[in-house]
């Protein structure tokens, strides 16, 4: 682990929430002019789920920034003009496209891997290739089909290809439609001057560790090579020359990087109230959400049912800067069905009714429905601030 210089700044635990909560874009005037694509740029990835409950997750986090956005935008946004790709970030994500040269180092590292878990037959690359470069842009049915008809490991020759070509840079998954990838040729895809750089591994991963830094405002080694699932060993070898600068924050245990900027004004402005998607960046490591805001969260959908404690999708509500509580939610026809609600305090009544109201409204449904409220003497308070 890297040794780290004295620190520039001493915080307290408030003003490194505030810190995180702007660089997430959570606190001050959202930039409307620059919208949904404003957003990924601020971030740097926006990660994606099958999971679709209110919406798909990469449409809740502008949402969650912006308000009411209107959905057909969101991927409009992200995927028309060549304005972003998708690949292996936090998780899959979409990128920003002028990060393409950034992950080489990734590429570079998927074309040197010796095995992985699906063997390719000698001819299926190059296939897939050439299809593409006849008939693309493809999804992999069009491909020749994604599966072979077992399990949903069990893919295609086609499939595995296309994915292969994927991690190595050669193919760009351009869209998503109907959920499903949509591939092409990077030569297609990629603007010519950012298919053309290739920076080397240290100027990579110094970006990243920089871009990391500037989205998360204040974070430890781990919270900042989490954000793009970097090594402990890259941040080290980088970040004396990333542009962040050590501080210390109280009740914080770890050493702690901060963008400058950052640092250079008081956070202030209006806090959002809303509901967040279990796979925002705001929220996405545990350790850090439990640090910053005193809140363990934790996503349920894979945990079977009966060991659930707050829902299959519950969804964090942000307000006044603090983790407030949390909800399960669904739908039914026109109507936002509440199944959980956790509160922390009654405090939270009003903000989750304003939250649940604006989040019905957004995915065209009419009324809210609550089913359950964790501490029943907060129902009625809570049924009432909704009608």
């Amino acid at each position: 682990m890297t040794t780290q210089p004295p620190p520039v700044a001493e915080l307290s635990a408030d003003e490194a929430r505030r810190i995180a909560l702007r660089a997430q874009g959570f606190l001050g005037a959202p930039d409307r002019r620059a919208g949904v694509r404003g957003v990924l740029r601020h971030l740097g990835a926006v990660q994606l789920d099958t999971i679709s409950v209110l919406a798909r997750s990469h449409e809740l986090v502008p949402y969650a920034r912006l308000g009411a956005v209107g959905r057909p935008a969101v991927d409009s946004a992200y995927w028309t003009e060549g304005h972003s790709f998708e690949y292996w970030s936090h998780a899959a994500c979409v990128l920003p496209v002028e990060e393409w040269p950034h992950f080489a180092f990734r590429r570079r590292a998927y074309r040197a891997r010796p095995q992985w878990h699906h063997d390719l037959p000698d001819d299926a690359y190059d296939k897939v290739i050439a299809q593409l470069r006849a008939e693309g842009p493809l999804t992999a049915t069009e491909l020749g089909g994604a599966k072979n008809g077992g399990e949903w490991w069990d893919w295609s020759a086609s499939k595995i290809a296309v994915e292969r070509a994927l991690m190595h840079g050669e193919v760009v998954c351009v869209e998503r439609r109907g959920w499903k990838r949509v591939y092409d040729l990077a030569e297609r895809a990629i603007p010519a001057e950012l298919l053309a750089a290739e920076p080397d591994d240290a100027e990579c991963l110094r970006r990243l560790v920089g871009l990391a830094g500037q989205a998360l405002g204040v974070g430890t080694r781990a919270d900042i090579t989490d954000y793009h699932r970097l090594k402990g060993e890259h941040f080290d070898s980088v970040i004396a020359d990333s542009g962040l600068v050590p501080v210390s924050v109280e009740g914080w245990s770890k050493p702690a990087w901060a963008d400058p900027a950052a640092l250079a004004t008081v956070p202030r402005g209006r806090h959002r109230t809303t509901l967040l998607s279990p796979f925002d960046s705001l929220i996405w490591e545990r350790a850090r959400t439990e640090r910053i805001f005193g809140f363990t969260h934790r996503l349920e959908a894979y945990v079977p049912k009966p060991k659930r404690v707050h829902g299959y999708f519950a969804m964090p509500l942000l307000s006044g800067g603090r983790l407030l509580g949390r909800v399960d939610p669904a739908r039914e026809g026109r109507t936002l069905v509440a199944k959980q609600v956790s509160l922390e305090s009654a405090k939270a009544v009003e903000p989750m009714a304003r939250a649940l109201r604006e989040a019905a409204e957004w995915v065209g449904c009419d009324s809210v429905r609550v089913e359950r409220v964790d501490s029943p003497g907060l129902a009625a308070p809570l049924v009432a601030a909704l009608g």
